[in-house]
Order: structure tokens, then sequence, then C-alpha cells
């Protein structure tokens, strides 16, 4: 493997503009949450400090994190959204407008390209995101995580997959075990954290699936069925995540 530097984007910003350079593993409905579509692109630029970006030997870039702050201690906050990863970029995005001061980051994603896949890179990006907002005078970094391995289970609540463990009390889950491995703590599901809603027709581009029947369906990589209502001609994907905390006092 080719040696990997970490950069973060405050201090390397004529790599903000490349933070899609990764080899996207992600399914094509994933792609269609109207929050994630107006904002997520303006995360690198706007929270540069709390963002970073790995490059191998030949400045290709192989994988990224990235963070946004806000203010969880306000009035009408107060605790972790069940609305998870688009609640709080909205919020975070809101304070940034207002001035308002953060007390607490998020995460919004670690992608790691496929060729680094397994390589153990996914530790590091935790570690500098960490170490990032540990910088930025945080002392609390969440994450609205996507479990990797529950889209084999989608008929099974989050709630109970979070509880699944290994014989050495590890999360099954290869995302959360990052998590933990890196001191994070697991409360609870963030139930509705991403939607994606479309017509019958937008779904069966999507997918490759018939989408014929009114009732749930289950998509490849939908970590919950879709629900689809032929009738009145759409489908809804509510995206569950979980609420993952890290302490960095």
């Amino acid at each position: 493997m080719p040696d990997i530097t970490i950069h973060r984007l405050d201090q390397r910003p004529d790599l903000i503009d490349r933070v899609y350079e990764v080899d996207s593993t992600w399914p094509e409905f994933m792609g269609r949450d109207p929050v994630a579509n107006a904002l997520y692109w303006q995360v690198a630029p706007t929270f540069p400090q709390l963002c970073a970006v790995a490059t191998d030997d030949s400045d290709a870039v192989v994988a990224t994190g990235r963070a946004l702050a806000f203010a969880l201690g306000v009035p009408r906050r107060g605790a972790l959204p069940d609305g998870g990863l688009d609640r709080v970029t909205i919020w975070a995005f809101n304070d940034k407008l207002k001035g308002q001061a953060p007390d607490i980051a998020s995460a919004v994603e670690i992608a790691i390209g496929r060729s680094h896949q397994g390589s153990g890179l996914s530790h590091r990006m935790l570690g500098a995101l960490r170490d990032a907002v540990r910088a930025a005078g945080l002392n609390k970094l969440v994450a609205p995580v996507r479990p990797n391995a529950k889209h084999q289970y989608p008929h099974l609540p989050m709630a109970e997959y979070i509880t699944m463990t290994r014989h050495d009390g590890l999360p099954v889950d290869p995302w959360l075990r990052v998590h933990v491995r890196a001191g994070g703590r697991i409360l609870r599901p963030a139930p509705a954290s991403m939607v994606m809603v479309g017509s019958l027709a937008q779904w069966r581009e999507w997918t490759g699936l018939p989408f014929d029947r009114t009732g749930d369906v289950v998509v490849p990589e939908a970590l919950v069925p879709v629900h689809c209502d032929v009738e009145h001609d759409h489908a809804v994907y509510v995206e569950p995540n979980v609420w993952v905390e890290h302490d960095l006092s």
C-alpha cells in the first residue's frame, strides 16, 4: 500500500474542492436526500477546521472525513435529535448564519476509497476528526453512524441490531466497531436520520426494481425496507442511523 497522509482542510485549503474525488460506494438512492443535496457540499468550505482528506504518495485523494459544529445546549434542542444527520446539518448551518457559538461537533461522513477499504484507514480518519474537533476547542464529537452491515438485516429494528455483539463484546457491525474501538459510546438510534422520497418511476430508475405493489420493498443496501404506495405513485425510504458519542475531554 502507498504511504497515506491525512490533512486537515484548514491547513490544506487547496484540497477542499477535492473531497468528492473518493470512489463513491453509495447506492444511487442515497443521493436523493434533499438536505444532503442542499447542504453537504458546503460542509468542507464552511467547516474546514473539522474536515480532513487523506492522500497517497501520488497525491490521489483516497479518503475524506467531514464534520460540522452546532449548538446543542440551547432552547428547543438539548438532546440529539431523532432526525439525525439531516437535522444536525440544518442546525449547524442555521447557527453559522446566526452567529451562534457551537458547543458540539457531529461527523457527517467518513468515506474510504474502494481500493483502501479494509486497510485500517477508517480508524485513522476517525482519529483525524477527533483530533480536529479537540483542536477546535470542542470536547464532544457525535456521529449519526450508518451501520454498514445493517442492510443484511433489513427487517430487524435498529434498536435490536445495535445490541448484537461478537464473542469479544464488540458490535457485530464493522462501522460501529470502528467507533467503539476509538472510544465511542453507542447511545441510541436516530430513527429518521435521512429521508428519500420519489415517484415509483424514479425508484425503478434508482434501483432496477419493479415497485409495482403497495407495501414494503427490500432494496439492496437499504438499511430498512422502502415503503411503496402504488395508488399514490410514490415510495419513501426513511433511514435510521445510530447516535455514537465520543467524549474528548
